[in-house]
């Protein structure tokens, strides 16, 4: 295999010539071999690769099992149902490019490619870099600007593709080599680090990474997120843990649920726009809770009340920290991201809309951001108004701005799309509400486990998410709203809790959040959303943000492998969400498919009926993402799918 690049040009009869010269003093090859090997294996938790590693089949590579001098140059060749992995000329025993993003670039030449910048602490992971034995090793830049094939004759897309602005020529090139990060905070971070990825806008400013990847400069003042009060850090270490490098298989590890099988195969779980799993540090919390401090919480005297009352507000601080929002009594806890959208609805809605207002909202919602509008229109005599959406799945906003005037009351839409992925941009569409005076709702139940949200940023007045979409229990939710907001609002359910005196006569009741919280709340399962949210502080949510969008990239480029695979849902800017459909088969057939495979999807309507029908289709199949998901996992979504491809063929 030739390579272009002049750094591997060399002149043979050189070569020997100066081997000839210092034949004497400079070891043999082999020699070398064995004391880089030896020098690699130094690094901790590093395994040195050695043997072949030509990949096993065409579905999805195989394990590197046996041994190879790890100073050895191979690429893998792309485009065979079968690739094997011939090795480049050899100048002295290069190191693989996998070796290199494993290592950080340690030890290597100044400017080779796949270099990484070396951090203080765990070497540095490249952003699609080998974090399992089985992920494939990646083309180089010559391999890419060889693979110049348009996409427009060979597209199984059943409507044009559109333009996804994604960080290679074209979905039959071969995935391309993305550029190592910079330190965080050095020059040419956020050009050179965040040029390779699509402008997804959440990732804006992202070069001032906070974790967890300790910078050269500031080693020392990176801290561990603090454990809330009433956590035993010797019953729950793992709530302690150091802001650590991102390694989805150490990340995979924190998961007992990813060790069940399926029909007696390892569960590979894509259901994650439904439910995410629960790390054991949650799991430990709930038990925790349970064993030391279960009590009703507030006003009691004793001491497992005090314990239950810290833990619960504890969790509420967390929440307010984990969305920046200035005061924890901007926090109320509710079921869920449906239950909080009902609040606001029955509470303020009920106060503040009439006959003849306007509710807008947009195609891309969730039933549950679309029926209690619904609601509350038809008993106030309110009209509620769509805003449409381009064939990709992305709000029209000149549409939007022609919805908007004098009588818009509220404006209530998603943050990410659970049937397509679409980000949409939040606060554009916020600051144009407000030019009306139109109070603003925005649904992140699917953006929070994806992306860092920033309340004060994005200026919503209500901000709402549910637990079990973000690694915690289910049946806990939040809603976020501007004091303001919230003042303005008066309680829609009565009891105990929320009230400050009652008499026969009249009630006085709580200030916000406490009115809202009315009966005995979710105690534990709030606390276990106070321990997720710790769980992803260490790991750092740009991290996450990062690795959970070059899945979609690489997942999307093998699905388009697929014949006959339509994908709805092609905005340029979105998260880990894949709808599609598939010729020749329902959804739910193709779900059954992949699940005797051990693989869990979605396949139905996504409680987004008018989404789908938008693009002609009334269900789909959903695989979605988060961020213990690995290449794997998307290997063998494909290879399940092309078996069925090839049966219906």
């Amino acid at each position: 295999m030739s390579t272009s690049d002049p750094r591997f040009q060399f002149d043979e009869a050189a070569v020997a010539q100066a081997k000839s010269a210092v034949g004497a003093v400079v070891p043999d090859v082999a020699t070398l071999t064995r004391m880089a090997n030896e020098f690699f294996r130094a690094f901790p938790n590093q395994p040195v690769n050695t043997g072949d590693s030509s990949f096993a089949g065409a579905d999805a590579p195989a394990s590197y099992t046996s041994e190879i001098p790890v100073m050895e140059m191979r690429q893998p060749q792309f485009g065979a149902p079968a690739p094997s992995v011939p090795a480049l000329p050899s100048v002295d025993k290069l190191p693989s490019e996998a070796d290199i993003a494993r290592l950080g670039g340690s030890g290597l030449p100044a400017g080779f490619p796949g270099e990484a910048t070396s951090f203080t602490g765990t070497p540095t992971l490249s952003p699609l870099s080998v974090n399992a034995p089985s992920t494939p090793l990646l083309p180089s830049q010559a391999a890419i600007a060889q693979s110049a094939a348009p996409l427009a004759s060979t597209s199984p897309f059943s409507l044009p593709l559109p333009d996804f602005d994604l960080p290679f020529p074209n979905f039959e090139a071969s995935l391309p080599t993305i550029p190592p990060l910079a330190a965080p905070g050095t020059e040419g971070f956020a050009q050179e680090s965040l040029s390779a990825f699509s402008p997804l806008y959440f990732l804006e400013g992202a070069g001032a990474l906070s974790h967890p990847i300790v910078s050269a400069s500031q080693p020392a003042t990176q801290q561990s997120p603090q454990p809330a009060q009433g956590f035993a850090p010797s019953l729950l270490p793992n709530l302690a843990l150091v802001n650590r490098q991102f390694d989805v298989t150490s990340i995979r590890k924190d998961f007992p649920i990813l060790n069940e099988k399926v029909h007696g195969k390892p569960l590979v779980w894509l259901d994650n726009a439904a439910t995410t799993q629960k790390p054991q540090v949650v799991i430990d919390r709930l038990s925790f809770f349970y064993e030391h401090e279960n009590s009703n919480i507030h006003r009691a005297a004793h001491e497992l009340a005090a314990r239950a009352t810290d833990a619960y507000e504890d969790a509420r601080n967390q929440v307010a920290h984990f969305l920046n929002a200035p005061s924890s009594k901007e926090i109320v806890f509710v079921r869920g991201a449906t239950e909080a959208i009902n609040l606001v609805a029955q509470s303020w809605g009920r106060q503040h809309i009439g006959k003849d207002d306007e509710i807008v909202i947009s195609w891309i919602e969730h039933h549950a951001n679309i029926v209690p509008w619904q609601m509350l229109a038809a008993e106030k005599g309110a009209r509620l108004r769509v805003i449409p959406v381009d064939d990709s799945g992305q709000i029209l906003l000149d549409e939007y701005e022609k919805l908007l005037n004098s009588r818009t009351r509220l404006v209530s839409f998603t943050h990410v799309s659970n049937a397509l992925g679409t980000i949409t941009p939040v606060e554009q569409m916020v600051q144009m509400a407000h030019r009306y005076g139109a109070r603003v709702l925005v649904d992140g139940a699917q953006a929070v486990s994806h992306m860092r949200v920033d309340v004060q940023q994005l200026d919503a007045d209500f901000y709402v998410f549910s637990g079990h979409k973000v690694f915690a229990p289910t049946g806990i939710g939040v809603l976020y709203g501007k004091l303001d907001a919230l003042d303005d609002s008066p309680p829609w359910q009565g009891g105990g809790n929320m009230i400050a005196d009652v008499t026969f006569e009249k009630t006085l009741y709580q200030p916000p959040p406490f009115r809202f919280e009315a009966g005995t709340g979710n105690i534990a399962d709030a606390v276990g959303l106070g321990a997720a949210i710790a769980y992803l502080d260490t790991i750092g949510m740009e991290n996450i943000t990062r690795h959970e969008h070059e899945l979609l990239v690489y997942a999307t480029r093998e699905l388009l492998k697929i014949p006959g695979i339509c994908i709805i849902g092609t905005a340029k800017e979105k998260t880990g969400v894949l709808s599609f459909v598939l010729e020749g088969y329902k959804t739910e057939d193709v779900g059954a498919a992949l699940n005797r495979e051990g693989i869990a999807v979605r396949s139905g309507h996504h409680c987004a009926q008018p989404t789908l029908r938008r693009f002609g289709q009334e269900t789909t199949v959903r695989p979605s993402l988060a961020l213990y998901n690995n290449y794997e996992d998307i290997d063998a979504m494909a290879a399940t799918l092309r078996r069925l491809k090839q049966l219906h063929a």
